[in-house]
């Protein structure tokens, strides 16, 4: 909030709300550093194989494959999607042969 006339004519209600709401979002942005930092742990992590150690996870996309959540995020290449595609599929066969 950047106007005082607003902030006075606020409510209490109103201003505990606002405070809420602040105090969750400082809450989200720890929760953030602090996935961050488990990453960053994450992808420096190494397996001995024999004497020498490598890393877990060669590169970026397995580390973090974007794409497969995004899918997940819109419902696609899920169980229920290839499903419900199968579905529509086996009637427009079923409408193409008769």
């Amino acid at each position: 909030m950047t106007d005082l006339l607003e902030f006075e004519r606020m409510t209490v209600r109103e201003y505990s709300i606002r405070m809420l709401a602040f105090r969750l979002k400082n809450l989200d942005k720890q929760e953030m550093i602090h996935q961050q930092a488990w990453a960053n742990w994450q992808v420096q992590s190494t397996r001995t194989r024999g004497k020498k150690e490598e890393p877990v996870y060669k590169s970026f996309d397995k580390f973090f494959n974007k794409q497969e959540l995004e899918n997940e995020v819109l419902g696609i290449n899920t169980p229920e999607f290839k499903a419900k595609t199968d579905k529509k599929l086996m009637q427009l066969l079923k409408d193409a042969n008769t």
